[in-house]
């Protein structure tokens, strides 16, 4: 039995080696050895301690936080590796140069010949470690519900204290609690958003700063007020026309304004009077306009909605006896002879006043509709002009005085000239 087994032993030999070399060819015909690529791979830091005992930090600097990852191994097992199974870790203590930590791969649980990333190293900053406190500013994002308006607001904490690299905390210009109030409609303490802002006013990463805040971070007490509106109301008492003359009308533009501020407040508020002091006109022979600022005759805790205009117009009326005054709008007035290749404004003015002089029951059906016009067929080029105006008025019914309006030519686009 013995010289069976040892018979032919080289030829044995022979065969066995021969059987593995050609399972090795089977193998790799049907499972070839491959490498294939992760990309997107975090590179987690350990031993930090070695830099931040000596209080100093680091900052991983040229985006080498996340790197690529390059894996040689059968196709079957590079089939079954998922980014996510990728372990890429930077040691502090392989710290070298003063900048670059060597990464170091592993994929657990798989069997591959070589693993390496682009780039190879770690690229880090150390510098000394800093800690300064900042104010924080509270503000808001999101519009609160109609009828309402932002308040007072307060940070919750007032203070931060931000610790980190020194260039970071250095470059710290404002800190900022951004809470959204959107649809908002009652008072409230908001959770906010700590961002910070370096002196160009773009955002700091935070990544590499702690805070103080703990758990319950940063919130943002938002106090709403209501809005108002309340008629304006003039005391006319001082108001008065020269001889010959008469107050026709004493109007207030806008008749109504916004008005805030706590509800107590709100409630006390009917209207706004402006008193006779502010309105002493004597002796007027013409219309006249006063401009007039409000906020002075606000009560105290409340104020204008932002936005509101800050003064209110008030228009005096004068007419003498016989005379009507007529207000015009400039987009009612008839243009005649426009030259084709011009267009015709106004600049500011929106109102064109014309004194009639007639009988009474005559001014009183009398309408200025389609018998305002302008004649420009002699103002062929681009300017500013005083051109007169034509009243088309009943018989016995004349004009008190002549009547011209401001207007500005414009040469048209050659789009408006073609159309």
């Amino acid at each position: 039995m013995r010289r069976r087994l040892t018979a032919n032993l080289g030829l044995k030999v022979m065969a066995f080696f021969t059987a593995v070399f050609m399972w090795l060819i089977v193998v790799n015909i049907d499972d070839p050895v491959a490498e294939n690529s992760y990309t997107g791979v975090p590179v987690s830091v350990v031993n930090e301690e070695i830099v931040t005992a000596t209080n100093r930090t680091y900052q991983i600097v040229d985006n080498t936080q996340v790197v690529n990852v390059t894996v040689r191994a059968n196709r079957s097992v590079l089939n079954r590796i998922k980014q996510e199974d990728i372990v890429a870790v930077a040691d502090m203590k392989e710290l070298s140069l003063g900048t670059q930590i060597p990464i170091d791969v592993s994929i657990p649980g798989h069997r591959y010949e070589k693993a390496y990333t682009t780039p190879g190293n770690l690229q880090v900053k150390i510098e000394d470690e800093a800690k300064n406190n900042f104010p924080i500013t509270p503000t808001t994002i999101g519009t609160v519900r109609e009828g309402y308006v932002l308040g007072e607001l307060n940070a919750n904490p007032e203070k931060v204290t931000l610790r980190g690299p020194k260039s970071l905390i250095d470059n710290i210009s404002r800190v900022v609690a951004e809470a959204d109030v959107s649809g908002l409609s009652e008072d409230a303490d908001i959770e906010a958003r700590l961002t910070l802002y370096d002196r160009n006013n773009n955002v700091i990463d935070q990544t590499l700063l702690a805070n103080n805040l703990g758990k319950e971070g940063v919130s943002v007490e938002v106090k709403l007020y209501q809005i108002e509106n309340v008629p304006v109301k003039l005391d006319t008492s001082k108001i008065t026309a020269a001889k010959g003359y008469k107050i026709s009308s004493v109007n207030v533009e806008p008749r109504e304004i916004s008005i805030t501020g706590d509800e107590d407040d709100l409630a006390e508020v009917k209207e706004i009077r402006i008193p006779a002091e502010e309105l002493e006109l004597t002796d007027l022979t013409e219309r006249t306009e006063q401009l007039i600022e409000i906020s002075p005759f606000l009560p105290e805790g409340v104020s204008l909605v932002e936005g509101t205009a800050d003064s209110v117009i008030v228009t005096i009326q004068i007419e003498q006896p016989g005379v009507r005054n007529f207000e015009v709008s400039t987009s009612s007035i008839t243009v005649n002879n426009l030259s084709e290749d011009l267009e015709i404004s106004y600049g500011t003015m929106v109102d064109l006043e014309i004194q009639v002089r007639g009988p009474a029951e005559t001014l009183d059906v009398f309408s200025t509709a389609r018998k305002v016009s302008i004649d420009l067929k002699n103002y062929d080029n681009p300017g500013t002009y005083t051109v007169p105006v034509t009243v088309e008025l009943p018989d016995a019914c004349s004009l008190v005085n002549n009547v011209s309006v401001n207007i500005v030519l414009e040469k048209k686009s050659e789009e408006e000239q073609e159309q």
